[in-house]
């Protein structure tokens, strides 16, 4: 590190390096959602909205089986050299998903781009809390997933791109694809290891090893289930409702993407900026301030997901998005950060990415089933109460779990 940068300094300069790439990274995904009606147009071996909702489960699915793998690898390789490495291949595959011409191709790009990405998150995250320890750690999560929802809320308008005719689908992806191969070769060269954090000592080699560290251990399990829970209305949500609001009200593409997308995700990122600095505060109080924060979040789900299922106006509709992306981001902040309370430094990017297999797996086959459900006429509102009991059940697993005191966060 330069000594002419404060490890306070260059610490916040990591996440702002970090934040064009989560950006890009949902960017290249929420596309897929608003651009549908293009693309399927486009691509007639598309048969119905089943084999739509495989094109979106096999990029989970990959994403999910490879993200334990992809966070050992940064665990053991160094975090910051898979960063700029995933960022590089999934780009490549986003520029390689403009030119795809059948069902079967544009299945093997999802996918590609799924095992590309699965080595992203664990390890960006695992990066970002090895800088900043404590007291700052959910606002540093909190500020990098703000460059999440900056990037869904651009893929939200990417419905307008795919009609007009200057550009089109396959230009959205060719240029966001080039974009990104462009960024990661400066970032390969920004990006260096932290000091290792003296209030978090690891030890010279894991003892209990890796895989029995983790699934032997009672919070981390229960850290899953809660992570998981939440993210199968979360990925529908994302996924589905564009072309819900578009069936229901009679939208169009473009106006139908950016309803479904510009105002949950705003209010998200202000859920998670507002959710960090409020999990960091009440850690200096309680050990457990990072949990009631996640907690309240997970709340505002219950009326959020029953408004959005019954909702009889588009104004009812996007005030429900608006409570869920609240909670959301109350949630999204804070999951890296709890997890850094129950295990060590050294295993936390693999368990960031065994979460991800969970989660995204069951993600991967909601988007499938809600395809399915609405193929077979299941109102909206008998999908979405489902959701919401799910979420109540969240809340109860959340509170059970007892992390550790965090040392860094109560020095004042």
């Amino acid at each position: 590190m330069n000594s002419s940068v404060s490890p306070g300094k260059f610490a916040w300069f990591v996440v702002a390096l970090l934040v064009p790439v989560a950006l890009l990274n949902y960017l290249d995904r929420q596309m897929l959602a608003t651009m549908k009606a293009s693309m399927v147009a486009d691509i007639p071996t598309i048969a119905d909205r089943a084999d739509w909702g495989l094109v979106l489960g096999f990029f989970k699915w990959t994403y999910a089986i490879l993200s334990p793998f992809g966070g050992f690898v940064a665990d053991r390789i160094g975090r910051h050299r898979v960063i700029a490495a995933s960022l590089l291949v999934w780009s490549a595959v986003t520029w390689w998903t403009g030119h795809t011409t059948t069902f079967n191709e544009l299945v093997v790009t999802r996918a590609l781009m799924g095992i590309s990405e699965a080595f992203y998150m664990p390890a960006a995250l695992a990066f970002i809390a090895d800088y900043h320890p404590g007291l700052t750690r959910s606002r540093a999560i909190g500020v990098h997933q703000t460059g999440i929802y900056v990037g869904q809320i651009l893929g939200g308008f990417a419905g307008y791109v795919a009609d007009s005719p200057e550009h089109g689908w396959r230009w959205a992806f060719t240029t966001c694809g080039l974009i990104g191969v462009i960024y990661a070769m400066p970032l390969m060269a920004l990006l260096r290891p932290p000091q290792r954090i003296a209030a978090e000592p690891t030890t010279g080699r894991l003892e209990s090893g890796v895989w029995r560290g983790l699934l032997t251990n009672r919070n981390f399990i229960l850290l899953v289930l809660y992570f998981t829970l939440p993210a199968i209305a979360g990925w529908v949500v994302r996924d589905w409702m564009p072309d819900i609001l578009r069936e229901r009200f009679g939208l169009g593409q473009g106006a139908a993407g950016v309803k479904a997308i510009l105002y949950v995700q705003v209010a998200s990122l202000i859920g998670a900026v507002v959710g960090g600095a409020w999990a960091d505060r009440w850690m200096r109080r309680h050990p457990r301030g990072r949990i009631f924060v996640s907690a309240i979040g997970m709340t505002l789900f219950l009326p959020a997901l029953f408004s959005v299922g019954n909702a009889g106006t588009v104004g009812m509709a996007v005030a429900g998005l608006v409570v869920f992306g609240i909670g959301w981001g109350f949630f999204d902040c804070n999951n890296m950060p709890i997890l850094c309370q129950i295990t060590r430094p050294e295993l936390r990017a693999t368990g960031y990415g065994i979460m991800n297999l969970v989660s995204i797996s069951c993600g991967g086959f909601g988007d499938w089933a809600f395809g399915a459900l609405r193929d077979r006429h299941v109102p909206l509102n008998a999908i979405f109460g489902v959701f919401a009991g799910i979420a109540l059940l969240s809340v109860l697993v959340v509170l059970v779990i007892r992390p550790q005191a965090d040392p860094a966060a109560t020095r004042r």
